[in-house]
């Protein structure tokens, strides 16, 4: 069951739908939105049925949700929701792009790629300063030190910064310098760190996992909600086949069934779906035609010499290729680009 608050609802409103769960031995969690808080109600079928909160102050309406996923199913939500990133909106109105670099190498290289993605149409700036890798010895990131230089560039930029964070002992950290914390498609299970993400208060990206259907993954956004977090983006990334000429296939389909099964936005990344140049614009129109709420690209001054994904960094050409489908595709489809709307 889900109780759903009145945009005016105040806190105390809050606090007397939740005493009025526990006297019907139910357990409530309390998840606010931008616009709405939604209180999740668990317990036996018989304490469900005893609760009935239409008449409390503060009370739009109460549902039963089947879907397992209940605070982020869009069962509970009349529109999809809108978020905002340091100002920067990601919902259905709107077309976000956010671009930077895979890693944070040195401050320069930072500077220059988030410069290159303002340019191209970017308003919010990613960038990897810790890096989880399949191999041991390959370049981990600058951790803390690739974090005060995200946080330098946003100050020159302007950019909001969105950038992953790996282990919970590292959240605090992150938190201080991010405006959104990233969950990649290695810890999309990982609950431990999903219900401490969810627990900081700051907006939350989940990349899918490698081989995870659309429950699997709205469920692990449920673990952020059920933390009181319900400022959550979905990305999708790409899953794993057997198909061996690009990294991972990118699965279109999934921006429009998680606008039917979620509220949440969801944005796409062909960089990590792809993982070579030449296919990232192509899969970016694709996701966009699609009706995606956002795209994440990665962008680099000299992918060359790239430590992290070189091989798919935009820069160029490619990038003002791209810069062209962000700046006309997205108003055939009634979108406005973030920064309009930002502030």
């Amino acid at each position: 069951m889900v109780i759903v608050m009145t945009p005016s609802a105040t806190e105390s409103d809050i606090d007397a739908v939740v005493a009025h769960v526990n006297t019907h031995e139910g357990q409530a969690f309390v998840s606010r939105g931008v616009t709405r808080t939604i209180i999740g109600v668990v317990g036996s079928e018989a304490v469900l049925e005893s609760i009935d909160a239409s008449g409390l102050p503060g009370v739009a309406d109460t549902k039963r949700i089947t879907a397992p996923y209940k605070l982020v199913s869009a069962d509970n939500h009349t529109k999809r929701t809108t978020i905002r990133v340091g100002g920067v909106p990601i919902g259905p109105d709107t077309f976000t792009l956010i671009a930077g670099p895979c890693a944070v190498e040195t401050p320069e290289q930072t500077l220059e790629s988030a410069q290159l993605a303002k340019r191209a149409g970017a308003t919010l700036l990613r960038g990897g300063a810790y890096k989880p890798r399949s191999s041991p010895y390959a370049f981990q990131g600058l951790a803390l030190d690739g974090l005060r230089i995200l946080a330098e560039v946003r100050e020159v930029t302007g950019l909001p910064v969105v950038t992953e964070v790996l282990d919970v002992k590292d959240i605090d950290d992150v938190a201080e310098y991010a405006d959104m914390l990233q969950i990649g498609t290695r810890n999309m299970q990982n609950f431990g760190l999903l219900q401490a993400v969810g627990s900081i208060g700051k907006p939350v990206m989940i990349k899918r996992g490698l081989s995870a259907t659309y429950e699997e993954w709205l469920m692990a956004a449920e673990y952020v909600a059920q933390r009181g977090n319900l400022d959550i983006v979905l990305c999708e990334r790409g899953i794993r086949s057997y198909e061996p000429s690009i990294r991972n296939m990118f699965d279109v389909s999934a921006v429009p069934m998680m606008q039917r099964m979620s509220h949440l936005p969801i944005i796409v990344d062909p960089s990590h779906a792809a993982g070579r140049r030449d296919l990232v614009v192509p899969l970016a129109r694709a996701g966009i035609a699609a009706g995606a709420d956002g795209v994440m690209v990665d962008v680099h001054p000299h992918p060359e010499v790239a430590l992290v994904d070189g091989a798919q960094a935009l820069t160029g050409e490619s990038l003002d290729e791209l810069a062209k489908v962000v700046a006309t595709l997205p108003a055939l489809l009634g979108r406005t680009s973030a920064a309009h709307r930002a502030g």
